[in-house]
C-alpha cells in the first residue's frame, strides 16, 4: 500500500510509511549504487555512495538515500553533475583501498574514477560494515567487528568465537565486495591451526 507519493528523477513514486527513499526508487526500477547496504540488515550510510540531492518546501539538499526516509510531496535527484563528482571522489579512495575489486572497479568506470589518483593504502577493506552487520543483526554470533577507529579502522575476526563458528557458517563472506573477508578467515584459520 503506498501512502505516500514523491518524485524520483521526475517519476512520480509510491512509497509506504517507513520506507527510505533507495528502498522507494529501487521499487520503482530507479537504481541508486550501494557499498554498504543490504535488504536483511538496518541502514547503515557507510559508504555514501548512495548520495541524492532532496528538495522539501523549496530547499535542497544532499542526502544518503539509504537512511532518508521517504516523505509526501519530496522531490529526488539521483544523478546530478555534483552527486557524480561525488560519487567519483568516493569511488577514487576506495579504488586506493581495493583495486581489484571488480564492484569498485565497475562503478569506477560508470563514474570516471581515476584509480591511480591516491596513492594505494596497503588495505583491501573499505569499510562497508556488510560482514560487521550480518553477523551480528542475522546471525547474532558477533564473530567479527570492528578494531580500532578512524583511519586506523579495519575488520577482524574474534577468533574465541570465529574459530568455533565461521567454518560452518561463512555466509558473510559473499557480501564483501572487495573479498578482504575471506582472505582475512584464511589468516585467522592458520595462526588458530597447530603447528
Amino acid at each position: 500500500m503506498n501512502d505516500l507519493t514523491m518524485r524520483i528523477d521526475g517519476k512520480e513514486v509510491g512509497a509506504a510509511e517507513g520506507m527510505t527513499v533507495l528502498t522507494a526508487a529501487r521499487g520503482a526500477g530507479i537504481e541508486i549504487p550501494t557499498l554498504c547496504h543490504h535488504d536483511s540488515l538496518e541502514p547503515y550510510g557507510g559508504c555514501r555512495l548512495c548520495l541524492v540531492e532532496v528538495t522539501e518546501r523549496g530547499w535542497s539538499r544532499h542526502v544518503v538515500a539509504c537512511v532518508y526516509p521517504a516523505k509526501d510531496g519530496l522531490e529526488v535527484r539521483t544523478r546530478t553533475e555534483r552527486i557524480d563528482r561525488i560519487r567519483k571522489g568516493i569511488l577514487e579512495l576506495l579504488l586506493a583501498r581495493a583495486p581489484n575489486s571488480p564492484i569498485l572497479r565497475e562503478l569506477g568506470e560508470e563514474y570516471g574514477a581515476d584509480p591511480d589518483r591516491f596513492e594505494g593504502e596497503g588495505s583491501f577493506c573499505i569499510h562497508c560494515g556488510l560482514c560487521v552487520r550480518y553477523c551480528a543483526e542475522v546471525k547474532k554470533a558477533h564473530a567479527v567487528g570492528f578494531v580500532d577507529r578512524g583511519v586506523r579502522r579495519e575488520i577482524a575476526f574474534i577468533p574465541e568465537i570465529a574459530t568455533r563458528v565461521c567454518e560452518s557458517c561463512k555466509e558473510c563472506f559473499p557480501l564483501c565486495p572487495t573479498s578482504y573477508l575471506q582472505a582475512a578467515w584464511v589468516l585467522v584459520k592458520s595462526l588458530a591451526t597447530p603447528a
